[in-house]
C-alpha cells in the first residue's frame, strides 16, 4: 500500500506493518491524509474494518470523528474517543 509518507513523521515508513498497525494507520490516514489515501486504506482494509478500528479509537480529533460520523451513519457517541473526551474533565485557564 502506498501512502502519503509526510503523514507518519513518527515512524520508519518503510518497515509500518500496515496489518499489525491498522488501527495507527488507519487514524493517521484519517486526521492527516489525502483523498487518495482515504481511497487506498478503504481497499485495503475495507470498510467494516476501518469503522471496527475507530469505534475503538482513542485518538481522534472532533473533525475526523465527525467525518467518520457521516460516512459510516454512526452516533458520534458510539466512538471511544467521544465518551473519551466526554469523562476529560478541562483545567480552568485563569
Amino acid at each position: 500500500m502506498e501512502l502519503t509518507r509526510t503523514i507518519f513523521w513518527d515512524a520508519d515508513y518503510d518497515s509500518i506493518n500496515w496489518a499489525e498497525k491498522a488501527r495507527y494507520v488507519i487514524e493517521r490516514v484519517i486526521m492527516f491524509g489525502t483523498l487518495d489515501d482515504w481511497k487506498a486504506i478503504q481497499k485495503f482494509y475495507g470498510r467494516e474494518k476501518i469503522l471496527a478500528e475507530m469505534l475503538e479509537s482513542r485518538e481522534l480529533d472532533p473533525k475526523s470523528l465527525s467525518f467518520l460520523s457521516c460516512i459510516f451513519d454512526t452516533p458520534p457517541e458510539k466512538f471511544r474517543c467521544y465518551t473519551q473526551i466526554q469523562s476529560s474533565r478541562a483545567h480552568w485557564n485563569y
